[in-house]
């Protein structure tokens, strides 16, 4: 048995260094960039019962950053089943990856984790400060009909762009050599350019290579165009008149290049100077006036993977500083795939906003000012579970392109036509509305003023409600706001007010206290200085140090009126029993008129007792199953005025 157990140690030895040096294999592999030839030599491993956090964090991101989240999300599970603490960062991938097989409720039990781990992050702030996003883009769905195009191959085929009256696009269907060159990030022929016509019913078809120049042995993809169809804007890997540039890790990053059309021809291709070997700049987009170029790029500066830059075009090639765009675009994920339209839209791909799994399309507006307005996701069916991107819409027809490697398609990546049927309402306005009346008598007031603040309490707006007591202001959806009534002899109330995504009207009734209120015999001045309950600890008479403060009120109405005499009366709910509730009762009566007595009213000028249970003010008397706020409502405290 000694002998049996000793080989089996050596074997098990040898086979678990059989097992570490393909983990260094793969991981000199993934840190080349090559995830696919690494995914499969951590498949093997894991598939012969090899377990670590490592191996499964390589293995799920391996096909994680090739848009394979399905794949993915089996691998992040199996690293999250270690029980093993892991970087916050994989809590966000993971989420991703459970939206990608529609388990939106796990995603968001992940997500929730993800912002309590990381209460600085852009993404989880964003998550946190809309849980609802899932009915929000549910609300946008269903306005497109969208289908494959005719041009889709079993390669990659994306990244679409107007060229007149046809389509330029990127496919790895063939390379510009003899013999096909592949990336090794997937084991596909680097992208060119084609031109396709676009069809009567937005179909693409009759595909063509596009220019000799323009296209090289490595990546081109995302080109535009100017409206004079005389200059492009392109994205190439870092490639040069025949030369290949690397930054320190001899990673080839990609670049923005330029040409122009000469009698038919393209030729003077440029790099942009703006660009560098150490990052990537890439997907350009032009605004309506062409003045201005956006991209995406992880230069630095960036909140993330990759951000959305723009620069002002100065001509002669000649380009302002990059801005990285702000208001509230650009995540700690990837923005990507900027197109602006002739109205200033803006439409980008993202995985930092909430969507439904991996690259979902957004929109926003770019206003006069430059900034950004709200930001809004479009819904299926152009956004699914999986990665969707490249949106590109002409304005005037509503139709246009996306990109996707959703399931059922023909390759890795595909474009599919769409037709937009109802357009997205980007600035929804709200109406807010309510009316002003007093608390007391529920009488409506008539000329109260009333003012909106946004949510740092500026002022927005103010007006005098009209004859019916009413307000009425126009506010933007998804934004908090104050709202105030005041009015002569009244005490001023202020609300919160949260406007819900795509509520059109909101009523907000404001009711405000009388300041100069009537007394008489008979009157409760609890209930006239608003004082629900004298606070007593539990099963105790003595006043607590909270409770004073209300007490004090009534010395000061009684000092102001110095023949007044009041009637103190205590009450309880109606847990325990009767003769235990009518003795607490009456000892802190009598505990709360010494208090009065010691604070300066004369003793004879006060009477009370205790009753117990006797006088409930609603259905809870014994047995009777209530909340704590109604057996709150029968605790109560009650000083009638005897005389005045």
């Amino acid at each position: 048995m000694k002998k049996i157990y000793l080989i089996c140690a050596l074997s098990f030895g040898l086979h678990m260094q059989a097992q570490e040096a393909k983990m260094a294999k793969g991981v000199a592999q993934y840190n080349d960039l090559a995830y696919v030839d690494a995914t499969q030599t951590y498949l093997k491993v894991a598939n012969k019962g090899y377990k670590s956090k490592e191996l499964f964090q390589k293995l799920g991101d391996s096909y994680y950053f090739n848009a394979n989240l399905k794949e993915a999300n089996k691998w992040y599970a199996e690293l999250f089943n270690l029980n093993e603490p892991v970087e916050y960062e994989y809590y966000y991938r993971y989420s991703q990856t459970l939206k990608a097989i529609e388990d939106y409720k796990k995603s968001d039990q992940i997500l929730d984790k993800f912002h309590e781990l990381s209460v600085n992050d852009i993404r989880g702030n964003l998550y946190n400060q809309q849980k609802d996003y899932k009915k929000i883009i549910d609300a946008n769905s269903g306005r497109y009909e969208i289908k494959t195009t005719g041009i889709n191959t079993s390669q990659s085929d994306y990244g679409t762009a107007f060229f007149g009256d046809k389509v330029v696009f990127s496919t790895s269907r063939d390379s510009t050599g003899v013999v096909k060159i592949q990336t090794k990030w997937t084991n596909q022929a680097f992208t060119n350019f084609y031109v396709s016509d676009r069809t009567d019913d937005n179909d693409l078809a009759n595909p063509k290579r596009f220019s000799k120049v323009i296209n090289s042995k490595f990546h081109e993809d995302t080109p535009v165009f100017t409206k004079d169809l005389k200059t492009v804007y392109f994205t190439r890997n870092n490639f040069t008149d025949g030369k290949v540039g690397k930054d320190d890790k001899q990673i080839i990053n990609l670049k923005l290049y330029k040409a122009v059309l000469k009698d038919g021809k393209w030729e003077n291709v440029v790099e942009l100077p703006f660009n560098n070997d150490s990052y990537s700049v890439a997907h350009p987009a032009l605004s309506p006036d062409e003045k201005t170029l956006y991209f995406a790029s992880n230069m630095p500066g960036t909140n993330g993977q990759s951000d959305i830059f723009r620069v002002s075009i100065l001509g002669d090639n000649q380009y302002s500083k990059p801005e990285n765009l702000s208001g509230g675009i650009n995540t700690e994920a990837r923005e990507t795939f900027p197109f602006i339209t002739k109205d200033n839209e803006l439409y980008f791909a993202s995985d930092g906003h909430q969507g439904l799994g991996g690259l979902d399309v957004f929109i926003t507006k770019i206003k006069s000012d430059g900034t950004i307005g709200k930001i809004v996701n479009l819904g299926a069916p152009i956004n699914g579970p999986m990665d969707d991107f490249a949106f590109i819409i002409d304005n005037t027809t509503r139709k246009g392109y996306f990109s996707s490697n959703r399931a059922g398609g023909k390759g890795r990546d595909d474009i599919y036509s769409f037709i937009e049927n109802k357009p997205l309402i980007l600035d929804c306005e709200s109406e807010l509305t309510g009316i002003v009346t007093d608390k007391e008598t529920g009488n409506i007031l008539p000329e109260s003023l009333v003012s909106l603040f946004d949510e740092k309490f500026n002022l927005i707006s103010k007006m005098t409600a009209d004859d019916r007591a009413a307000y009425k202001f126009m506010v933007s959806c998804g934004k908090k706001y104050y709202v105030r009534a005041e009015k002569i002899d009244y005490d001023t109330n202020e609300q919160t007010v949260i406007i819900p995504e795509l509520e059109t009207k909101k009523y907000v009734p404001l009711a405000i206290t009388k300041k100069i209120k009537e007394i008489k015999t008979g009157t409760d001045l609890a209930k006239t200085l608003n004082i629900k309950m004298i606070y007593f600890d539990l099963d105790k008479f003595n006043i607590r140090r909270d409770a004073q403060a209300d007490l004090a009120k009534i010395v000061e109405i009684m000092k102001e009126y110095p023949t007044m005499r009041v009637d103190v009366r205590s009450h309880t709910d109606s847990r325990q029993t009767n003769a235990y509730n009518d003795r607490l009762s009456n000892a802190r009566a009598k505990s709360t008129i010494a208090w009065l007595v010691k604070n300066g009213i004369q003793k004879e000028r006060l009477s009370g007792k205790g009753y117990g249970e006797s006088q409930l003010v609603n259905r809870c008397a014994d047995g009777v199953d209530c909340s704590e706020e109604e057996h709150q409502m029968n605790r109560r405290s009650e000083f009638i005025i005897l005389r005045m």
